[in-house]
Parts: C-alpha cells; structure tokens; sequence
C-alpha cells in the first residue's frame, strides 16, 4: 500500500520555502525586468504571495509564448515570475518524497540525472 504524505501544505508556503524558491527562480535571470521589478520589495511580494496561497486565493497568470530557433524552432510558454516562484515552492516540498520513490533509472528532470546520464547508463 502506497504511504500517504499529509500536512505538505503549511511548509510548502512558509516564507523560509518561498524565500528560497524565489532565489531559485531568479537564478540566471535577474537582469530581466520582471524579475527585477519583484526584487525591488521582494520580501513584501512573497509575504502577499503567501497569503493568497494560504487563503485559496493565488490565481496562475497568464504564460508567455515565444519561437526560439536553436538547431531546431521550438514554441516554448514561459509562465510568469510569481508563478516560476509557485512551481519551485512546490517541487522543494515534493521532490523529495518523489525522488525516494523512483528507480535508479529514471532519467529526465532529476538532478544529476538527464539525457548525457541515460546514454552513459545505456
């Protein structure tokens, strides 16, 4: 029988977490001026972040679709900065229960894992 996780939510929107998904998702991108803009009173943005997540309020905004051109076209949807914010806070809080349970050979989007590791492993 499968192991039931319970009370992922509460830590999951602690500040302390959407503080580090925040650095996380800026990582390599502070020079955009989304990111930027949030920088500028960041702390008061995740403390509202916060809120609308723990009142069921927080909404996903729109994503942004664009044509990028290398070695192939590719259409790629980039969601908004808050919500890059979201979907770190949430894959610290569930990655590890995740990472546990898959085999060794489970390849793509894992750490230390991907597409060089599975042709090495092949």
């Amino acid at each position: 029988m499968p192991k039931t996780y319970r009370n992922l939510w509460e830590p999951c929107i602690s500040f302390e977490n959407l503080w580090a998904a925040y650095l996380a998702a800026r990582r390599g991108k502070r020079s955009r001026p989304s990111v930027a803009r949030y920088e500028h009173d960041a702390e008061l943005r995740l403390l509202r972040l916060q809120e609308r997540l723990a009142d069921g309020s927080y909404q996903p905004g729109a994503y942004r679709t664009f044509v990028v051109r290398e070695w192939k076209r590719r259409v790629i949807s980039a969601a908004p900065f808050e919500d890059r914010i979201v979907h770190h806070a949430l894959c610290r809080s569930i990655e590890p229960i995740w990472e546990r349970r898959f085999i060794h050979d489970t390849y793509a989007c894992r750490r230390g894992k991907g597409t060089l590791a599975a042709l090495d492993r092949a």
